[in-house]
């Protein structure tokens, strides 16, 4: 570290926002992939797609359960 430079502080104002826009991401992701498994013959395509998907659906819980911390301790004023 350099002298007189200090670490910068935990600043969670944009938690919310950024769970927010990846759990969005994560929603678009997940239809993408419904719309390539209906179209796709590659069986293998569809079995790889159908597990992404299942990881993508447990993180959006992850996520959600994220997201409703962060609301708790804005609320709190992050104490």
């Amino acid at each position: 570290m350099n002298k007189g430079s200090r670490p910068n502080p935990d600043d969670r104002r944009d938690n919310v926002d950024r769970i927010e826009f990846n759990i969005g991401q994560t929603i678009k992701n997940i239809r993408l992939a419904d719309e390539m498994i209906e179209k796709t013959d590659d069986e293998k395509m569809k079995k790889d797609l159908v597990e992404k998907n299942k990881r993508r659906e447990e993180a959006l819980s992850d996520m959600r359960a994220e997201i409703r911390d962060e609301a708790l301790d804005k609320r709190n004023d992050y104490l």
